[in-house]
């Protein structure tokens, strides 16, 4: 029989595909987050662990506000990411849509965040191997291909909303 230390429970995180278009060109641009993971200054969606008591939704807008200094309001849900990083280390991360509703450049970013980035898709392929880990270029690929669902599909009976 398992001790209650070695039940096995996944890590609960968000992440944002946040799009805006482009004045000039007309075409979409992704925020991003460059940020340090190991030791390496990386590339990632605004993104991170659900607070204890909050809600999918909410987090992904406070974390999205704390790594950006963007305020977002979430149009979509694109699904469950699940990555197996260790053999004691799943993350299940839920990605959401967003579109950007107000800027706030004096805020302060999150420890370890260097700056945020608007970039263009050819600007992302050509910084695909600065990507934080798979998962990131995943969700950017589902979103342009179109994979949206309604935020009614989660059911949070804590938050009701």
């Amino acid at each position: 029989m398992l001790s209650r230390d070695d039940v096995w429970k996944p890590n609960c995180t968000v992440a944002t595909v946040v799009v805006k278009k482009d004045i000039e060109s007309g075409e979409d641009r992704y925020l991003l987050v460059e940020e340090w993971s190991q030791g390496r200054r990386v590339l990632n969606q605004p993104a991170g662990h659900v607070e204890k008591d909050e809600s999918l939704i909410n987090a992904a807008i406070r974390e999205t506000l704390e790594e950006t200094r963007w305020e977002v309001r979430i149009t979509g849900y694109m699904g469950l990411y699940i990555n197996k990083a260790s053999e004691r280390l799943t993350y299940h991360r839920h990605c959401f849509i967003a579109e950007p509703t107000k800027h706030h450049p004096e805020a302060l970013l999150d420890k370890g965040i260097e700056q945020a980035h608007w970039l263009s898709w050819e600007e992302l392929l050509q910084q695909q191997e600065k990507m934080r880990s798979q998962a990131v270029m995943i969700c950017f690929k589902d979103y342009r291909k179109g994979k949206r669902y309604p935020l009614e599909l989660i059911t949070d009976l804590d938050h009701p909303g």
